[in-house]
């Protein structure tokens, strides 16, 4: 079975993106797997720590054991997103032993967030995560940058931050980070924000974002490895597009396909109900948003 690590490369090269899926709510894990195999794309499943501790993932090996009954290796792996070192309410994480967590339960890529931290400190701990990960012979994600959006409190107006550029990766900043950490893939920062998790603010539309992606071509080419997008939800489909020619390789996607399974199962109360709702939100994404349908050949 090839590796996370050779298929993200391999899309890279090709142009292609990635979709990772966030399960905040275990019924939505089933139509995911479903709908990437019947487009006959790729994607990676995953699940955040915030996801168990704010939503019903239940814990990383809840959504493992589930992920396990449906696994389709030819189009789908199991990741561990977002295991912050500083959380989104500004607490420090005991991050190490949730890495060897998911490493027991069987997952093939994991993430660490230090992108709180500064620049020296992010870089040591990410360091000692992807030492982590290498030993298991999975690859290692991480972040420099701020991706807002987790953070309670209203985000000061989009336009004020991307005319700023409040928060965006620094490509000389990536270069060393990358160098010196030994990441395997980095998100970055380009305009790009969180969906909201707080209970006030989880149900509200995204703002519409857009992608410097000028800032993006200028990140790929000083750090040499594949980027990520996270809060792929809201951002203008032209620049999604856009954006997989120049270093995006993979995309994390939670707010759409979240908010259609809570909005199916409010007005039904039905479980079923709010499955087809993500099953059917996920294929549209795919086959219309980003363009991936029958993708799965062209990677390794």
């Amino acid at each position: 079975m090839t590796g996370t690590t050779q298929i993200i490369r391999g899309a890279r090269a090709a142009g292609i993106v990635v979709p990772a899926f966030n399960i905040p709510y275990l019924p939505m894990l089933r139509p995911v797997v479903q709908a990437v195999h019947d487009e006959d794309s790729f994607a990676l499943v995953q699940v955040a720590r915030l996801e168990w501790e704010k939503f019903s993932s239940g814990s990383l090996e809840a959504v493992a054991e589930e992920f396990h009954r449906y696994d389709d290796p030819a189009h789908v792996r199991l990741h561990l997103d977002h295991v912050p070192v500083i959380d989104e309410d500004h607490r420090e994480v005991d991050y190490l032993p949730i890495l060897r967590r998911a490493l027991t339960a069987g997952y093939q890529s994991v993430m660490v967030d230090g992108s709180r931290l500064a620049l020296e400190q992010n870089i040591r701990a990410t360091r000692a995560a992807t030492e982590l990960a290498h030993a298991a012979g999975i690859p290692c994600e991480a972040e420099l940058g701020a991706v807002l959006g987790h953070e309670e409190g209203p985000l000061p107006p989009y336009e004020e931050l991307f005319a700023s550029g409040r928060g965006f990766t620094d490509p000389e900043e990536a270069a060393r980070f990358v160098r010196e950490s030994g990441c395997d893939w980095l998100s970055v920062a380009i305009g790009n924000i969180h969906g909201a998790v707080s209970k006030a603010a989880r149900d509200q539309k995204k703002v519409e974002a857009r992608l410097h992606l000028e800032h993006l071509a200028r990140l790929a080419e000083v750090t040499g490895i594949p980027l990520v997008l996270h809060g792929g939800s809201g951002i203008r489909p032209e620049d999604l597009r856009r954006s997989f020619a120049r270093g995006i390789a993979k995309l994390n996607v939670g707010t759409e396909i979240r908010q259609a399974y809570e909005a199916a199962l409010r007005e039904t109360g039905s479980e079923e109900k709010g499955r087809e709702a993500v099953y059917h939100r996920t294929r549209g994404l795919l086959s219309e948003t980003y363009r991936i349908s029958g993708s799965r050949a062209k990677l390794p």
